[in-house]
């Protein structure tokens, strides 16, 4: 992993679209006033998509029994409904 990928990317939004083949996850810095701007895209199968939605789950829960719940955000920031 070079220095630059370990650094990581901060994203406070995700877009999520997805074709008969593969899901495309965009994600973004949202700015107030401003566009978001994408920092990172990932490509993947459904069957990963899937494995990636099972292991956000229980790695949530896990964390949610050590740290307390995770507060929801209001319906339409963030969830792809705005």
């Amino acid at each position: 992993m070079t220095e630059d990928v370990a650094q990581g990317r901060y994203a406070n939004l995700a877009v999520i679209t997805h074709t008969h083949d593969e899901f495309i996850v965009d994600f973004a810095l949202a700015y107030p006033q401003r566009n978001p701007v994408v920092t990172a895209r990932v490509v993947t199968s459904p069957r990963h998509a899937k494995a990636l939605l099972r292991s956000l789950e229980d790695n949530i829960r896990r964390y949610e029994a050590h740290h307390g719940v995770i507060p929801e955000p209001p319906r339409g920031e963030g969830d792809g409904s705005n």
